[in-house]
């Protein structure tokens, strides 16, 4: 089966999402997806989570939680604990962790579905793309920064002439701080990265 993927705004990055297609139409729970002529067959939606047009940036979580919060910091963060001990060592990181400098070991590499912000907000058929997924994009595609209806951002014209607009929605830290909107896209893939859990 095919694979969708939708772009989703978080509190660090925005997220891009995937699903497979279980319908014949360029739709799924609702949400429209566009085929892009990848060698995957991989299908992309239209716009963010949360947005009601492509350029719309829509909704910001932290990688790994699946609801917005009126502030983004390390202390509120799920994953989170500075309270954790590991031999007298300050162990924060409580899940997805690779390296026990930065918290209790799990080698959980990607995200389960019930901590996929896609997943879990979109329905079932919906899930967030691997690193490999958004790289098989790049190096499909052809992707200029342009100005869509006023807002800045990627679009990326696929093998087949369709295309997908990324509006450069910036990322929230710092309590609810937006930084780089309207001239920086970051987004999220279901892969840990692990050099920094």
């Amino acid at each position: 089966m095919k694979k969708i993927f939708y772009i989703l705004c978080f509190s660090l990055a925005v997220l891009l999402s995937a699903c497979e297609k279980y319908e014949t139409s360029n739709s799924s729970n609702g949400h429209e997806y566009v085929d892009l002529g990848l060698p995957s067959g991989t299908l992309w939606a239209t716009m963010n989570i949360g947005a009601e047009s492509p350029e719309d940036y829509g909704y910001y979580f932290a990688w790994g939680e699946t609801q917005q919060k009126s502030y983004y910091n390390r202390e509120n963060y799920k994953w989170y604990n500075g309270n954790n001990e590991n031999n007298g060592m300050d162990v924060n990181i409580t899940k997805y962790c690779t390296n026990s400098y930065y918290g209790k070991v799990d080698n959980k590499t990607v995200l389960e579905l019930t901590e996929d912000a896609a997943y879990t907000n979109w329905g079932n058929t919906w899930r967030m793309p691997s690193r490999e997924e958004v790289e098989e994009l790049f190096n499909n595609c052809t992707w200029i920064y342009e100005k869509k209806n006023g807002v800045n951002g990627y679009t990326f014209i696929g093998p087949n002439s369709n295309s997908i607009f990324f509006p450069a929605a910036g990322f929230r830290c710092c309590n609810a701080d937006l930084y780089g909107v309207g001239t920086d896209c970051f987004y999220w893939t279901n892969s840990l990265y692990e050099i920094y859990n």
